[in-house]
């Protein structure tokens, strides 16, 4: 038991710096951890940014998009009453127009019986108007 005595002071050196050694190792093994911790958190950080900055992206995206789609169904809708009030307007000339050469014809044979020869012959305008519709 003396040799043991003995080896006192080397033995209290030896667990003093195993103890020493140990505790360093631990620190640095939290220190460690608490940096990769970090690390983790900073990238995770980094990517819910990146994924707000690409949702928010998108959505201005999105809104430009219904913007641009509720200024194209108000222009069609706008082209769509033009083109029926156009269509209106066009069959309304046709009937006027129909009118207005049945009008001629009836005209037309009233002073052929008048006057008891053939009436005189139509502008060059209305000619063709008068004739298509006195074939048909």
């Amino acid at each position: 038991m003396e040799w043991l005595t003995s080896l006192a002071p080397v033995l209290s050196s030896v667990f003093g710096m195993t103890g020493v050694l140990g505790g360093a190792w631990l620190v640095y093994r939290g220190n460690k951890k608490k940096t990769e911790a970090d690390a983790q958190t900073a990238d995770a950080n980094t990517f819910v940014a990146s994924v707000q900055t690409v949702t928010q992206g998108f959505t201005q995206l999105l809104e430009q998009q219904r913007a641009t789609n509720a200024q194209t169904l108000e222009r069609v809708a706008t082209l769509e009453s033009r083109v029926e009030r156009l269509e209106e307007e066009q069959r309304q000339w046709r009937r006027w127009k129909a009118a207005a050469v049945e009008y001629i014809h009836q005209l037309r044979a009233l002073v052929a019986k008048l006057y008891e020869r053939p009436a005189p012959p139509p502008p060059l305008e209305i000619a063709e108007d008068l004739a298509d519709d006195s074939e048909r």
